[in-house]
């Protein structure tokens, strides 16, 4: 429930704050005065698009703020850091020349998520939502609205199913779209799998036929290189001559040494060293014999590399630059050959599940349709009842469902028949009702959904359009029974329909010769009987007019 609404520098309201009860709150003011700017600025703090005509003149910026008492615990609340204090919350609205920002129990939120938090508690009926009430879109929500939580349940069901079914309609496009040029890229991955198969490369291969080829070519070179190499460190068994090898020097040196460490052990420790430097060159020495005895050319090796290394040349061109490489490609283009070969899997399984969702959607749109239809049918006589009180005793309202091609609604298209006089024929509403007309169509509908609503905040913006009188009487009336289960506000010109609220506040234009402000005062007693009589076009303080304002009151009140 709104408890408190503040609007500062909005339109010509300079600053005003009202405090709507829980029951029935009316808002008058003559032409011009700006009560429409109270609607206006629920409707910002319900997500209204910011316009910065709507700031003052003078005004850097304007203020809108509304204090909401909670029904119960608001999980989102917590979650967005909001403060409640006494079980309240406050959302405020600012616009600027530039920007808009809203802030709700003082933390800074997007618009659309405190917009959506307000558009739970309120509703709005001004002169969009009149013309709205022409359309079949609204038309649907108000029967569907009518119907109850067993549509709800249903609607929420087929909507789960028809979402999965959009979903499996757009993925099978898809793959039936990309079906050739699937079979195209398969041929392609198996064609070059195959090859990859059929020369069956290992890891590092191409490295390895390349190190083994240089030294193949090389076999002579490297024979004498390391012939040479082992004349020096052993000396050549075949000669005679008393030639110098490295082995025979350092033992020679050795020797030479070993002989003085008695007259100085300081020699030892080189002697030593040098030993080590006899076993390292042995060594090396073995190890050349044995790289000799190993070395032989071999034609036929290597004529068979060359072969081989020609067939994985052949793969490198095509899938990498080394065999590693063709490897990896091997293994990805096998991992994509199993999903595509799963698309067709994929395609008859996608079928069978629009099939089934199809017989499904089909059965739940049906049971839809029936509740509809029964809703419908209740819904048209308790609207027309409430037409006979309004003035319109021979209106005549109806619902046509037509069926329509399984869509997120079901399979129904609503249009609001209406008729206000027995020889006319039933046509749409929003192309036969006149502007009153449908204002107390929308406000019989209202008052008929409110009989299981409890707690929610109406706003009501020219109900009252087109109508006087007796009329007005009872558009008052139904409002104020409307107030008995939610909270109720008027903007009206109309002394009928004021006088049936609890609260009543004016909106009064004061003009100090540059700008026009509007300020909101609650007017109570006498004060607004003479409200109600000005409203009734009695002239200022009369008694005749301040008589027939207490008898509309005493009327009302009995």
């Amino acid at each position: 429930m709104l408890t408190e609404l503040r609007i500062a520098d909005l339109g010509v309201i300079g600053d005003a704050t009202i405090e709507p009860g829980p029951g029935f709150t009316a808002v008058t003011g003559e032409t011009g005065a700006g009560k429409t700017m109270i609607v206006t600025g629920l409707a910002l703090l319900a997500g209204a698009k910011s316009d910065p005509k709507l700031v003052r003149t003078g005004a850097a910026r304007a203020l809108v703020e509304g204090r909401w008492k909670l029904p119960g615990e608001v999980p989102e609340l917590d979650e967005l850091g909001a403060e409640v204090e006494d079980g309240e919350v406050l959302l405020s609205r600012q616009l600027g020349a530039n920007r808009s920002r809203m802030a709700l129990g003082g933390a800074q939120v997007p618009l659309n998520v405190g917009a959506g938090l307000v558009g739970e508690w309120i509703t709005i009926h001004g002169q969009s939502e009149q013309l709205r009430l022409g359309t079949a879109e609204r038309q649907l929500e108000v029967l569907d609205r009518y119907a109850g939580s067993a549509l709800a349940a249903e609607l929420t069901d087929y909507r789960s199913d028809f979402s999965t079914r959009r979903a499996a309609m757009a993925e099978l496009a898809e793959l039936t779209t990309a079906s050739q040029a699937r079979v195209r890229e398969l041929d392609l991955l198996r064609f070059g799998l195959e090859e990859i198969e059929k020369v069956d490369p290992q890891p590092g291969e191409d490295v390895q036929l390349a190190a083994e080829t240089l030294r193949l070519q090389a076999v002579d070179d490297l024979r004498q290189a390391a012939q040479t190499a082992l004349v020096a460190l052993t000396g050549e068994e075949d000669s005679y001559a008393e030639t110098a090898d490295a082995i025979s020097l350092v033992a020679s040196a050795r020797k030479a040494l070993a002989a003085g460490v008695d007259s100085d052990p300081e020699l030892l420790p080189i002697a030593d060293e040098l030993g080590g430097a006899s076993a390292a060159l042995t060594d090396v020495g073995s190890a050349l014999a044995s790289y000799l005895a190993g070395l032989d050319a071999d034609p036929l090796r290597l004529e068979w590399i060359t072969g081989r290394r020609a067939e994985l040349a052949h793969l490198t061109r095509k899938y990498g630059d080394t065999v590693d490489a063709v490897l990896g490609w091997g293994a990805e283009a096998a991992e994509r050959v199993l999903h595509l070969d799963a698309g067709e899997g994929r395609i008859e399984e996608l079928r069978t599940q629009v099939s089934e969702l199809d017989g499904r959607l089909a059965l739940s749109a049906a049971r839809i349709t029936g509740l509809r239809q029964v809703a419908a049918d209740k819904l048209a006589v308790l609207v027309a009842e409430e037409l006979k009180a309004l003035a319109m005793p021979k209106a005549r309202l109806a619902f046509d469902l037509k069926s329509v091609e399984l869509g997120p609604n079901g399979a129904d298209q609503v249009t609001l028949l209406f008729s206000a006089n027995p020889g006319s024929t039933p046509g749409p509403l929003g192309k036969v009702a006149s502007g009153g007309e449908l204002s107390r169509v929308r406000l019989a509908l209202e008052v008929v959904l409110a009989a299981d609503t409890t707690g929610e905040t109406f706003i009501f913006d020219e109900v009252d359009a087109g109508v006087g009188g007796a009329v007005a009487l009872e558009i008052g009336r139904r409002l104020a029974r409307l107030a008995n289960t939610c909270q109720v506000i008027v903007v009206t010109h109309l002394a009928q329909v004021a006088v049936f609220a609890e609260r009543h506040y004016v909106v009064a234009k004061a003009d100090d010769g540059s700008v026009t402000t509007s300020g909101v005062r609650l007017v109570v007693g006498e004060d607004r009987l003479e409200v109600l009589a000005q409203m009734m076009g009695g002239l200022d303080g009369s008694d005749s007019a301040l008589a027939h304002a207490r008898e509309l009151l005493d009327s009302v009140s009995a």
